[in-house]
Formats: C-alpha cells, sequence, structure tokens
C-alpha cells in the first residue's frame, strides 16, 4: 500500500511520534502509554483523551482539505493537534464546552500548519514545527478567560525574583535523575519521570543520535537553570527544560547535518532557550496564557533561518550603484563579482 495512502490509525500515531520529530508509529505508541501512565498517576484521563482527540481531528482535517499526502501520511498534520488536545484540557477545567475546545483548536492547528508551511517554510526554509500549537494554544487558552463556560485553572510558573535565595540549591542525585526526565515529558506536558522515561526509550527506538540530543538539551537545561537561581519548583517540574530539550534535537540532529561544529551551534541554541523560556514566562504571564513551547520555537526559527548563509545584513549606508558604461544599467557590488 503506499505510504500516502496508509490507514488513519498510522498517519495518527506517527503524527504523535512527530511531537519529537520522529516518524514511527510505535514511538507513538509509546508516547501514549507515557501519557495513560501519568493520567493513572494523577487520575486525571481528560489530557491523554484530548490528546487522542486533538490527534483525530487534526490528521482527519488534513485529509478532510485535501493535504499534501505524503504529509499526512508522515504525521506532518498531526502533531500540533494531538498537543493542543494535551494542553487544553491542562489549563483549562473538565467541561462540556472544554471538548468544544479542543476540536476547534485541533481543527484549526491543522490550518494553522498548512498555512506556517505556506509561508514560513515555503519562502524562508524554516520549519513551522510546534509553532501552529503555540498559536492555537494560546488563543484558545486566552479566548477562555472571557467565556464564563471556560475555567481556566493551570498555574504560570513562579519568577526567579519570588524565590527566596536560601532555597536554591542543588537537589539530590535522585532529584537530578527525576528532573531530567521530566524534562523530556513535559513536552507532552506530563509531570511523570516515568513517562519522561518513556518518551525518552521512544526516541530511542526511533533514532539514537536524536535520543542523545534530547538528554543532553535536558542535561543542559539543568545545569544552566539551577546555576541562574531559576525558581526550584519549576526547574523540578521539568518547565525549564522541555524546550530546550526540542531546540537541542531541531537544531543538532533533525534541521542541521550533525556535525562538531553544529554540535557547538546547537549548545548555544539551547542556553538561549533557556533564557527565552525565563523572559517569555514573565512577558505572557500577564496575559494569563502559558508558554507552552514558545521558547524553543523562537529560539529554532532564528537559528535555523541562518544556515545557509549566516551572515547578517550589512549595517551600514547602500552605497550608490556603480553604473557600468556601455550597458549604462546600474550595477550592485553584489553583481560585480567582488
Amino acid at each position: 500500500m503506499p505510504r500516502a495512502n496508509s490507514n488513519l490509525l498510522v498517519q495518527s500515531l506517527r503524527g504523535a511520534s512527530q511531537v519529537f520529530f520522529m516518524e514511527n508509529a510505535a514511538t507513538g505508541m509509546l508516547f501514549f502509554v507515557a501519557m495513560a501512565y501519568a493520567s493513572s498517576v494523577t487520575g486525571n484521563w481528560a489530557t491523554t483523551i484530548g490528546a487522542a482527540v486533538g490527534l483525530l481531528v487534526a490528521t482527519l482535517t488534513a485529509r478532510l482539505l485535501d493535504c499534501d499526502p505524503p504529509s499526512v501520511a508522515s504525521g506532518l498534520y498531526g502533531f500540533n493537534g494531538v498537543l493542543v488536545g494535551a494542553a487544553l484540557p491542562t489549563f483549562i477545567a473538565a467541561s462540556p464546552q472544554l471538548w468544544i475546545a479542543v476540536v476547534v483548536g485541533a481543527a484549526a492547528s491543522t490550518v494553522f500548519t498548512a498555512a506556517f508551511s505556506a509561508t514560513l517554510t515555503g519562502k524562508w526554509g524554516i520549519p513551522g514545527s510546534t509553532g501552529p500549537f503555540v498559536l492555537a494554544g494560546w488563543l484558545m487558552v486566552a479566548a477562555a478567560h472571557s467565556f464564563g463556560r471556560l475555567n481556566v485553572t493551570g498555574d504560570a510558573p513562579k519568577l526567579a525574583g519570588d524565590v527566596t535565595p536560601n532555597v536554591l540549591g542543588i537537589p539530590a542525585l535522585t532529584d537530578l535523575v527525576a528532573i531530567f526526565f521530566r524534562n523530556i515529558g513535559q513536552v507532552y506536558l506530563l509531570g511523570s519521570a516515568v513517562s519522561g522515561a518513556i518518551i525518552l526509550a521512544g526516541i530511542l527506538i526511533a533514532s539514537v543520535p536524536a535520543g542523545i540530543a534530547a538528554a543532553a538539551g535536558s542535561l543542559i537545561s539543568i545545569a544552566l537553570a539551577l546555576a541562574l537561581g531559576a525558581d526550584p519548583s519549576a526547574v523540578s517540574q521539568g518547565l525549564y527544560g522541555f524546550s530546550p530539550v526540542l531546540t537541542a534535537m531541531a537544531v543538532g540532529v533533525i534541521f542541521m547535518t550533525p556535525s562538531p561544529r553544529v554540535a557547538l551551534y546547537a549548545g548555544l541554541a539551547t542556553v538561549t532557550t533557556v533564557f527565552v523560556q525565563g523572559a517569555l514566562d514573565v512577558m505572557v504571564a500577564p496575559a494569563g496564557i502559558p508558554s507552552f513551547t514558545a521558547p524553543y520555537v523562537l529560539t529554532m526559527y532564528l537559528f535555523i533561518a541562518p544556515k545557509k548563509l549566516i551572515a547578517p545584513h550589512p549595517h551600514g549606508p547602500v552605497a550608490d550603484p556603480v553604473i557600468d558604461r556601455r550597458s549604462k544599467a546600474p550595477l550592485h557590488a553584489a553583481g560585480t563579482g567582488r
């Protein structure tokens, strides 16, 4: 059977795996196992159910809109929907109206994905990645503040300035191990270290280099967040690590050819993401919305954009064009061979 015509279940599971840039149905299944485990611990199954609903709605929307068949089959139209489905029940209390928001948000994420592909990717070669999820999630959570039957319940992480300096210590080794895995699990908004370990296993099944990059991103974020004095509670929950995990994978392995130079570049991008995380947490707090994966998205866009030509635009005044006396046509410096 042609790949573009693969069945809905396979397409959907690939979509779940594409959250971590993988195209592997078995990996996607493990990701749902991770979500189910977290739900069994907390007793809140709305996030797992929401993820399943969002994934199916987004994938079906792509099929109904006749989006690019190979991309649909690869799960590239499903991963933003699964994140919307997991995020909204995390930040909005359960109600019949919540499921309306999940369906609308997941369907909209597919349209947003197509729009990002036609603009950001088509014109500048920058992958949209989880940008459509961030946009859809922000709009849905922000809108919930204006609707009486959608109750926003999620709490934003405290700022470092709200934390007493004497509690900014180094966690015990067992706590550091738990944080390491929570950083990975929080990409799916899961606070369970076991879930994070399951997700990392799913990544390694599909790609060992991607798994190593995810681990490196988690370690870098822990070290830097603690060194900078981030809120220990937020660090412990993995809230400073999930975007750096994605950045390390995206810049170091997925969207650029791995090499020692790229590894250093990805390291800088990962470190930058921790700072962007802190900045965006402050900036979005007044709006009553979480940052989601926006720190990763913003950093990745900026670090991937110059992958073909790492040279800034000159900041000096533009010189007058040189006149070719034979043709009388203006030639700019770039066209003279200099």
